[in-house]
């Protein structure tokens, strides 16, 4: 029981620091699925034509910016 109310509170998601062997391996893997969906969903929207990107509130030369996280406060505020 003592070892179940312990582990109950911690996440399951890797330590930031990532101080063991195992940990710096979770948190590589999990930089690199992320990643590789961004990539995916700046291919997904490099492949809209400019109609539907300007219904989504961008143009293509901000592609990147809005998948990465840096055109974030522009576009909430549309919202």
């Amino acid at each position: 029981m003592t070892t179940i109310s312990q582990t109950a509170g911690r996440s399951l998601r890797p330590a930031s620091s990532g101080g063991s062997f195992f940990g710096r391996l979770a948190n590589a893997a999990h930089a690199l699925f992320d990643r590789l969906e961004r990539r995916s969903a700046v291919k997904t929207l490099n492949e809209l034509d400019d109609r539907a990107l300007r219904d989504i509130g961008i143009n293509r030369s901000q592609i990147e910016d809005a998948v990465y996280g840096q055109f974030r406060a522009e576009l909430t505020r549309y919202l």
